[in-house]
C-alpha cells in the first residue's frame, strides 16, 4: 500500500509574510505618493527651475534644508567655532547617519543616493518592526492602523528625503521592543544606535532605567538602560578630541536658538492664528473682521453636533465635524495642523498611558518634554513626530473607530502632497 503524503504549511513562513506584506503596502503606496508629485507632478505644473536643481543630479528634489548639513558632514566632515551663539555649525548634528552615508560612498555610490537608501530602507525595516510589535501584543488591528498612521502622517515625508527620520525610528522601535521583550543585550545596542544618530536617543536611557525600576527587572536591564548613553559619549569624546570641547553639540545648538525652555509665546501666538486668524494675529488688531464670525459658526456648530448627537445619529455627527474640520484648516491652515498633531498627540500618549508599553510611554514622554523644551516652535512637530509610541496609541484608537482612521489617513495623504509640492520647491516645512 502506497504511502499517502499529505500537503503541509509553514505556518510561520505565513504569518512572517503577514508582518512584512501590510507594512510593505503601506510605505509603497506613501512613497509612490511622493514621488509622483515631486518628480512628475511638480516639474510638469511649474517648469520652473526652482524644482530641480540638477546641483547633485536627478534626486535634487529630495536634497534640501538639512540634507546640506548630512551632505557637508559626509564629505568634509565637521566644523566647529567657539562663536556658536552667531554662527550655525555642523557639529550640531549626529554622527552615525553621515558616517553610514560616507561608508556607503567607498563602494562608489554617490552621497545624496546613499543617504536616501539609508532613510528608505530604514524607514520601511521601522514599519515591519512597529508592525510586528504591535501585533505580538495587541493582535493585527491595531498593528495595521498604528503602521498606516504612521505611514500617512504629512510628515512621513522625512522618511523619504535625506534626512534622518528612517534611521531614528527603526533604532528606537526597535530598542523599545527590544526592551518590552526582555532581550537587554539587543535593547542597549540599539539605543545606542539611536542616541548616536539623535540627541534624543538618550531618552530611552531613564525609559529603560524607570522601567527596570517600577517592573523589578534584573541587573541587566539597568546596564542596557546605561548602554544606550554610549552613543552620546563616544560622540563627546569625539567633540573633546577634535574640537577641545566635549559638550560641542550642545553648545552648537545656540546657533540655531538663544535660549531652551517651553515657548509660551509661540504657542501662544499660533493659538490666536487658529482663533483669531493669521492676518489679524500679525497685526495684532483685527483688520479681516471676517474670520471672528466665521470661527465663531464653526465653534457652535461643533457644540450644537455634540448636543444634538443622539438625535442626528453617529454618522450625520462624524460627517458634520469631519466637514467642520476641513473648512477650519482652509481657514487657519498650517497652525491647527501643527497644535492638533503636537497637543493632540501628547493627549492620546496619556488617554492610553496604561495601555501601551510602560516602556514606551515612559519614553514618549520623556521625549515631548525634550520637544517642547527646545525653546522654539519651529520642527517641533518633526520631533514629536519621531516619537513612535505615538502610532501605538494612535492604533488602538482607529482600531476602535475606524471610520474616524480612514478620514485622518484621507486627510493625512492630502497635506502630505501639498508638503511634497513645497518641498520640492524648496520652502521650509518642519
Amino acid at each position: 500500500m502506497s504511502k499517502i503524503t499529505i500537503p503541509t504549511i509553514n505556518i510561520n513562513n505565513n504569518l512572517q509574510n503577514q508582518k512584512i506584506w501590510f507594512p510593505a503596502l503601506m510605505w509603497l503606496l506613501s512613497r509612490l505618493i511622493i514621488l509622483i508629485v515631486m518628480f512628475i507632478i511638480m516639474p510638469i505644473a511649474t517648469k520652473t527651475s526652482n524644482v530641480v536643481i540638477n546641483k547633485y543630479g536627478w534626486w535634487d528634489v529630495l536634497f534640501a534644508w538639512d540634507s546640506v548639513w548630512y551632505y557637508n558632514i559626509a564629505t568634509i566632515g565637521y566644523n566647529y567655532g567657539l562663536d556658536f551663539t552667531k554662527t550655525q555649525y555642523s557639529v550640531a548634528f549626529f554622527p552615525l547617519y553621515p558616517l553610514l552615508i560616507w561608508i556607503l560612498t567607498k563602494i562608489g555610490i554617490p552621497v545624496v543616493i546613499a543617504g536616501l537608501l539609508i532613510n528608505n530602507l530604514a524607514f520601511f525595516a521601522a514599519l515591519i518592526t512597529l508592525y510586528t510589535w504591535v501585533e505580538e501584543r495587541y493582535g493585527k488591528n491595531s498593528a495595521r492602523w498604528a503602521t498606516a498612521t504612521m505611514a500617512w502622517c504629512p510628515y512621513s515625508i522625512y522618511g523619504t528625503v535625506m534626512y534622518t527620520e528612517g534611521l531614528f525610528f527603526l533604532f528606537s522601535i526597535s530598542a523599545l521592543r527590544a526592551f518590552d521583550r526582555k532581550q537587554y543585550a539587543w535593547a542597549g545596542f540599539w539605543g545606542a544606535l539611536s542616541s548616536a544618530t539623535r540627541i534624543t536617543g538618550i531618552t530611552l536611557l531613564p525609559a529603560f532605567f524607570l522601567t527596570a525600576w517600577k517592573q523589578k527587572r534584573p541587573i541587566t536591564a539597568y546596564i542596557a538602560s546605561l548602554f544606550v548613553a554610549s552613543g552620546v559619549a563616544i560622540y563627546s569624546l569625539y567633540c573633546l578630541w577634535k574640537f577641545g570641547d566635549a559638550l560641542a553639540f550642545l553648545n552648537a545648538q545656540k546657533g540655531w536658538r538663544t535660549s531652551a525652555g517651553f515657548a509660551w509665546q509661540g504657542w501662544w501666538y499660533m493659538l490666536t492664528q487658529v482663533a483669531i486668524g493669521g492676518k489679524n494675529a500679525a497685526i495684532g488688531y483685527i483688520q479681516d473682521p471676517f474670520y471672528l464670525p466665521q470661527f465663531a459658526i464653526i465653534a457652535i456648530s461643533a457644540l450644537l453636533l455634540l448636543r444634538f448627537r443622539q438625535k442626528l445619529g453617529a454618522d450625520k455627527v462624524r460627517y458634520g465635524f469631519f466637514l467642520l474640520w476641513f473648512v477650519l484648516w482652509l481657514m487657519a491652515g498650517e497652525s491647527l495642523i501643527k497644535i492638533v498633531l503636537i497637543f493632540g498627540g501628547l493627549y492620546l500618549l496619556w488617554y492610553y498611558r496604561f495601555s501601551i508599553p510602560l516602556v514606551a510611554a515612559i519614553y514618549g514622554f520623556f521625549s515631548y518634554g525634550i520637544a517642547l523644551n527646545t525653546g522654539l516652535t519651529a520642527s517641533v512637530e518633526r520631533y514629536v513626530y519621531a516619537i513612535a509610541p505615538l502610532f501605538i496609541a494612535s492604533g488602538f484608537l482607529f482600531a476602535k473607530y475606524p471610520r474616524w482612521g480612514y478620514a485622518v489617513m484621507a486627510f493625512g495623504g492630502l497635506i502630505l502632497v501639498l508638503f511634497c509640492i513645497r518641498f520640492a520647491q524648496d520652502l521650509w516645512l518642519a
